[in-house]
């Protein structure tokens, strides 16, 4: 699920901004930007993240500026060599193409980040490495809160989903006792052609064969499964996050058992009902991969 969230805070002469963001993901991938003079922050966030979420992309960004406190600014050579030379790699890339790029000044150069770094005096971050600690909780919650929001109503449009899947699956079973006549006729006709053609077969053989008549024309299974997984489905939703992965999983048993009616049907009113199934079964996996 997405969210957003931000805030500022300020402690002993720090100032400092958050912004949370997160969007859809099958698994739980965080990606923090704070400053590594902080020791242990970056630790500390990681682990609170982790414990409040399961699934996601994540990115947590916070920037601390210390009042009064003009650094010394420094050329990162390393980086700017780096730099350097992706730039030349361009400017050859484009010669060979016939394109002429504007040349880059100093101050375009250092812009780039890594480039320039502000250097201050090494202090002990240990009380402000707590009250940032302290202050970020707020900012997770509202993060939280939205999500929660959106998994609400994602919860409502999933339950509508199963809804609808069960009601096909009612009118499926329904469509499935009207054409028992059919059917049966259908394995009349096949038992008569087993039969001129089983001079001289085992009577084993022609049982296996007429079993797996009967059993190709049966959709009782695949019914009673459908029925199950709507059950299920609905326990899953009931119970909260983390079910995403559970969910996933059933909706791909739900397209399963939907197949296999479509392709046992023997008749065009239960072919429809499978197809429209499968189309409010990938509805709902598509949703699913929202859910955590």
């Amino acid at each position: 699920m997405t969210g957003f969230a931000s805030g500022k805070g300020t402690y002993a002469g720090f100032d400092w901004t958050w912004e949370l963001r997160g969007v859809n993901g099958k698994g739980l991938d965080l990606r923090l930007r704070v400053p590594e003079w902080i020791a242990g922050l970056e630790a500390a966030l990681r682990a609170r993240l982790g414990k409040a979420m399961a699934r996601g992309n994540v990115s947590l960004a916070l920037r601390v500026v210390a009042e009064n406190q003009a650094g010394t600014p420094s050329i990162n050579a390393p980086q700017m060599q780096a730099v350097l030379a992706a730039m030349a790699q361009v400017e050859a890339a484009a010669m060979d193409q016939g394109l002429s790029l504007a040349p880059a000044n100093a101050a375009d150069i250092l812009s780039l980040r890594g480039v320039l770094e502000t250097s201050t005096e090494e202090q002990d971050t240990t009380d402000l490495s707590k009250a940032l600690l302290a202050d970020f909780e707020g900012v997770l919650e509202s993060f939280l809160t939205m999500r929660a929001t959106e998994g609400t109503a994602l919860a409502m449009m999933l339950g509508a989903h199963l809804d609808d899947i069960a009601r096909l699956t009612d009118e499926a079973a329904k469509a499935a006792e009207a054409r028992k006549p059919e059917v049966a006729a259908n394995l009349r006709r096949a038992l008569a052609q087993v039969m001129e053609n089983a001079d001289g077969a085992e009577e084993s053989r022609v049982a296996q064969e007429l079993a797996m008549l009967a059993v190709k024309a049966d959709v009782t299974e695949e019914i009673a499964r459908l029925s199950a997984h709507v059950g299920a489905a609905r326990e899953l939703l009931a119970q909260g996050s983390p079910i995403g992965r559970k969910l996933d999983f059933l909706a791909q048993e739900f397209n399963r058992e939907a197949n296999t009616l479509c392709s046992k049907s023997q008749s065009t009113a239960l072919t429809t009902l499978g197809l429209e199934l499968k189309t409010v079964i990938d509805q709902m996996r598509e949703q699913v991969q929202n859910v955590e």
